[in-house]
């Protein structure tokens, strides 16, 4: 846990945060959740659509434990103060093993495919979960039922922090597929720790308690230098400073994003994990996750 004192409630008292050396525009602090008002606020936001610059304008906010982060309030579900934020259903990051949690997610939704695979013969048991099955014949190839990897950390090509300042720059630009991006500050040890902290439940349908994903995306921090850069209702999206530059590393990495987020695969792109890797992943800067 961060061992710093919570300083989100001050700025009820100090809107701007000069007592914390910040220098906020205006905003608002969020505490609502799906049970009502929580015991302190979650994140603040700020009123104004954010612009490029913003991101890297907060940086002095990570001496008070306050990490950025972007948040779309122009979707179809409002804000942070209307998606039923649920911090009371989440553990923490740290308790969870990301190889373990990734083995058990690949297990889940990518056995029932690779169980029907000739290349696989006996590895014909179906999983189901919450109902429904994997993608179609061979989204999974060139792996099979048991998980692989994990995937080899890359060298990187940036530093991971300005690197997702780089991101935020373009995900707040004219023309972004962001409608209302806004800045928000959550108070939070690492930036894989955010969607935890917050009790986010973007994907609900996959993965009630979110501190397991969490553990995954610290597990990408450490390997490829990610940080979340922003949230909607049901999407993430990181930055990534060492992504994978060959094709190897980046089926590898599809096959960790399959588990994380099947309906990446299965429902968004519709197409197989290795072409996946090589529009999505090889080279690539920003990874985003999208959740049914």
């Amino acid at each position: 846990m961060a061992t710093l004192p919570n300083p989100l409630p001050r700025l009820a008292a100090d809107p701007s945060g000069h007592a914390l050396g910040l220098g906020l525009p205006a905003g608002r602090l969020i505490d609502a959740t799906s049970d009502g008002p929580w015991h302190e606020p979650l994140l603040w936001h700020a009123e104004d659509r954010a612009a490029p610059g913003g991101w890297a304008a907060l940086s002095g906010a990570r001496t008070s434990g306050l990490l950025p982060v972007l948040l779309d309030v122009g979707d179809t579900q409002n804000g942070p103060a209307e998606w039923e934020l649920s911090p009371d259903m989440m553990s923490y990051p740290g308790d969870h093993d990301a190889e373990e949690v990734l083995a058990e997610l690949w297990e889940a939704y990518a056995g029932a495919e690779a169980g029907a695979d000739e290349d696989h013969p006996g590895e014909d048991e179906v999983v189901e979960v919450f109902g429904e099955q994997p993608g179609p014949d061979g989204t999974i190839a060139p792996y099979g039922p048991l998980r692989p990897g994990p995937a080899d950390a890359t060298a990187p090509d940036a530093d991971p922090d300005a690197r997702a300042a780089e991101v935020a720059d373009s995900l707040t630009a004219s023309g972004s597929w962001l409608k209302d991006p806004r800045l928000a500050l959550v108070f939070a040890r690492r930036s894989a720790d955010i969607p935890a902290v917050i009790g986010w439940t973007g994907p609900v349908n996959h993965e009630n308690d979110v501190a397991r994903l969490c553990a995954v995306l610290r597990s990408w921090e450490d390997r490829f230098g990610i940080r979340v850069v922003a949230l909607t209702f049901d999407q993430l999206v990181v930055s990534v400073a060492a992504p994978p530059t060959t094709m190897a590393e980046a089926e590898a990495v599809a096959a960790e994003h399959y588990a994380f987020c099947p309906d990446n695969i299965d429902q968004g792109s519709r197409t197989t994990l290795r072409e996946y890797a090589e529009r999505e992943v090889l080279n690539e800067k920003v990874w985003a996750f999208w959740w049914d």
